[in-house]
């Protein structure tokens, strides 16, 4: 009588998808190869050490929530380069702490909605030399809560249970950019009508202008 065995196996698809599968066999199936390592991150420093910092809108940042789009045309967040030698790592990120960005001039997609946006708690972004430049953005829980007036009351906060990475990039230039271009955030809406109360996540866009204000003949830079 031939022996059938079933195995699970367990897989995470590159979507982020939990597949199973059974499979018949007639024999104790060989080892699973070890994964490949990843690549060990790159250096990065971030200069000039010491320095502080303004970052500040350019153009406008949208944080869309459903079929809700909020729009503001003003931002603006502070902070300081590590002092040297916190301003280099020979394997991996330089982080900097930040001011709660504050957001003012908003206006809503929905008719007869007036938002406002406030932000507290410890803010961070950090630098990863690379190609393209990667920049993250550390939203503590809650930092962000975005409520709506008039029409329609809802309440958004981000980064709900958790403190919430949002991964954008880093250009050097004169001045230094900083951008998140539909960077996913964690959020719980609540609220009545009108409000997107099943959306679980936002869309963030924005970019800002990074200008040295210790120096500001100096520029805000990532190199290895």
């Amino acid at each position: 009588m031939s022996r059938t065995r079933t195995t699970l196996a367990l897989g995470l698809a590159t979507a982020g998808a939990l597949t199973f599968g059974a499979a018949a066999a007639t024999a104790a199936p060989s080892p699973a190869p070890s994964p490949a390592p990843l690549p060990a991150a790159g250096s990065t420093t971030v200069t000039p050490a010491g320095h502080a910092f303004k970052a500040t809108l350019s153009g406008k940042a949208t944080l869309k929530a459903g079929a809700v789009t909020v729009t503001c045309t003003v931002s603006v967040a502070t902070g300081t380069v590590p002092a040297a030698p916190g301003n280099h790592n020979p394997a991996g990120p330089v982080s900097s702490p930040i001011s709660a960005p504050t957001y003012s001039s908003c206006t809503a997609s929905l008719p007869g909605v007036t938002p406002t946006v406030t932000t507290s708690g410890a803010w961070q972004v950090s630098m990863q030399h690379g190609s393209p430049i990667t920049a993250t953005m550390t939203v503590p829980t809650g930092g962000l809560v975005l409520k709506t007036t008039g029409l329609a009351s809802c309440t958004v906060v981000t980064a709900p249970t958790a403190p919430a990475n949002v991964p954008g990039t880093w250009a050097n230039g004169a001045p230094s950019s900083l951008t998140f271009t539909n960077a996913s955030v964690p959020v719980k809406v609540t609220g009545g009508f009108g409000c997107p109360t099943s959306a679980t996540t936002s869309t963030f866009n924005a970019v800002y202008r990074v200008t040295d204000t210790t120096d500001p003949a100096q520029q805000i830079a990532v190199a290895p």
